[in-house]
């Protein structure tokens, strides 16, 4: 358990395996949120423009209570403006968006308390500690007993337990965005809203932070993360992609790649180079998707319907021919040529539109 043991029993509604209730574009159907008890947030045909500029055009996507999803975009593709948005600091332009099932502008002082915000651009006192910095976090609030005990545990989370007496002013950017987390979190609250919280931090300490948000997620609560580190798209359950200030999509790590290069991929390495009509041949195999793509002399990438099922047909197939395999294998392309693939698909249908 994160923190002191709360009075409220939290449970998970949707885990990363079994899912009974996936968030996706279409999740919501047009005209106001109709709010689902194991939704968190729900928005949809979800719009924001600032002196006529739109940030946010019609986005439509839901939050599942007790999951972690992840935004992903470029720089401006109105990832900060979405939570903002969450949070009912900015209202909508046009389209609806519930928290629980109110409109995050109406939520009461006591309902707020239940929420955590780290901002794109930590709050802090310059001129204060980092102890008095947190204990004044913890004060609004309402965080009292076992203050003390709770903003050292704080502290040592985000390892600033040793510089708890530095005045802000005399410590990192690092530092300061580790110490803004520790405010966000230092309430205990059940819902958390985290913008760019692993930004300027070294990878150990972002692998902890991650640690620690599966540990809230598995505890019932539900997190909303930005980021610009494409890869920490594995750590959530879901991922949503925006660009240009669209929900490109929302789906599954796993359902993200899929979607990404329209199927499943497996590399083959032979033992000696072989001719490019052989590697061709593979073509005609029932569940390859398309043309096969050759790495070098002994290598070719596949795109196939099911990894699992083709890889010991594959290997039967090479068998029959004399060929001789050393590698035979699911290939998982890394999550910053996912993401490349799809903005850069994504631009291409806004260029073809124009």
């Amino acid at each position: 358990m994160f923190g002191p043991q709360r009075t409220k029993v939290l449970r998970r509604h949707v885990g990363r395996q079994g899912v009974t209730r996936e968030p996706g574009l279409h999740s919501v159907v047009n005209g106001p949120v109709t709010y689902s008890t194991s939704d968190a947030v729900a928005a949809a045909d979800l719009c924001k423009s600032f002196n006529g500029d739109a940030v946010i055009s019609n986005v439509t996507f839901t939050v599942p209570e007790g999951t972690i999803v992840g935004f992903i975009g470029p720089s401006g593709s109105g990832k900060t403006t979405l939570v903002r948005l969450m949070l009912g600091i900015h209202e909508p332009t046009s389209g609806s968006i519930a928290f629980h099932g109110r409109p995050p502008t109406k939520l009461s002082r006591v309902e707020r308390q239940d929420i955590g915000y780290l901002p794109q651009l930590p709050v802090l006192f310059h001129d204060l500690t980092v102890w008095h910095n947190l204990s004044f976090h913890a004060s609004l609030y309402g965080v009292r007993l076992r203050r003390r005990r709770r903003l050292r545990e704080m502290l040592d989370f985000v390892e600033l337990g040793n510089d708890r007496n530095k005045h802000v002013s005399d410590i990192s950017g690092g530092m300061q965005r580790r110490l803004a987390l520790a405010g966000a979190l230092v309430h205990d609250p059940t819902s958390l809203f985290l913008d760019e919280p692993t930004a300027g931090i070294d990878p150990i300490l972002r692998q902890k932070f991650w640690d620690r948000f599966r540990e809230l997620r598995d505890d019932g609560r539900t997190l909303v993360v930005t980021t610009q580190y494409v890869g920490e798209a594995a750590n959530c359950d879901y991922v949503a992609v925006l660009s240009e200030g669209e929900l490109v999509l929302i789906d599954t790590p796993e359902g993200l790649r899929r979607s990404a290069f329209g199927s499943e991929m497996v590399e083959v390495t032979t033992a000696e180079p072989q001719p490019d009509a052989l590697f061709g041949e593979l073509a005609a195999l029932p569940g390859i998707g398309a043309k096969p793509e050759r790495l070098d002399s002994v290598s070719v990438r596949l795109a196939v319907d099911n990894a699992a099922e083709i890889i010991p047909t594959l290997a039967t197939w090479f068998e029959q021919r004399g060929v001789t395999l050393v590698g035979c294998r699911e290939h998982l392309p890394d999550y910053d040529d996912v993401f490349v693939r799809i903005i850069e698909r994504h631009r291409a249908s806004l260029a073809g539109a124009s």
